[in-house]
């Protein structure tokens, strides 16, 4: 009797058994089919993306090649086709575009690049720069409430380029007449530890123009701020390059 139990045990751990196997095998292989798909499609979408990339930077140097060259019109277009697609060119495009429209005395569609690059970029370093520019751009004919907006955030601790904002900031305030907050911008930058030593000179030389009535040389003064304002070289904020003259960059990080 003992055996026909241990006979029916058996049978039924081996029916139980093949039936778990049954259930087990096919979801065995079916997460493993998965996975193996899971890591080929990342590895996939990885290389697009550096083959995208490797694309869209040949056609970056392209264009500031051509830019470099004489050709702004037609290096404009190059740049255009950047400037459409998302990715880590795309502000760097918008911005070199607004450079060949400001050697165009484009002012106005100078700016909405730069508003354009500074909206497209998630980096600091680019959008910050981006922005103004933007505001260089239209220094002398935009609102100073509008100016204002546009380059007080940029002033702000911690902000890449917050020397070069607050100086733009204290000649628009200059220039509307606000000259009190002007000068207090300005006693702000010839005072802060970081700033270069040509933004500091010439702070202290505006103070002295507004101590002293003289406003003659503001202008030669604002013009050398404008020249000052770099473009954008990640990991490099503050190179001192004219605006609109193209350089080498890189892009920033995947955004």
């Amino acid at each position: 009797m003992v055996d026909v139990f241990s006979e029916v045990d058996e049978q039924l751990r081996a029916e139980r058994l093949r039936s778990f196997m049954q259930r087990a095998v096919p979801a065995f292989i079916a997460a493993l089919v998965l996975s193996v798909l899971a890591v080929a499609g990342v590895q996939g979408w990885q290389m697009y993306q550096a083959n995208q990339s490797a694309k869209a930077a040949q056609a970056y140097q392209a264009a500031l090649n051509t830019a470099a060259q004489g050709d702004g019109e037609k290096a404009f277009q190059q740049f255009d086709s950047l400037a459409k697609q998302a990715g880590p060119y795309q502000a760097l495009a918008l911005m070199q575009q607004g450079g060949i429209r400001m050697d165009q005395n484009k002012a106005a569609d100078a700016a909405a690049l730069f508003d354009k690059a500074a909206s497209a970029s998630k980096s600091p370093l680019i959008s910050d720069i981006a922005a103004l520019k933007s505001a260089y751009a239209v220094l002398d004919t935009a609102p100073l409430a509008q100016l204002e907006a546009k380059l007080t955030p940029l002033t702000a601790a911690g902000r890449p380029y917050r020397v070069q904002a607050r100086e733009a900031l204290a000649l628009a305030r200059l220039a509307g007449g606000k000259t009190a907050a002007a000068k207090s911008d300005l006693v702000a930058i010839a005072n802060q530890l970081d700033t270069p030593d040509s933004a500091r000179q010439r702070a202290q030389a505006t103070i002295s123009l507004i101590d002293s009535g003289t406003a003659g040389g503001l202008k030669k003064l604002a013009d050398e701020a404008k020249t000052a304002a770099p473009l954008p070289l990640p990991g490099q904020p503050g190179p001192q390059t004219p605006p609109g003259v193209p350089v080498q960059a890189q892009p920033e990080a995947a955004q």
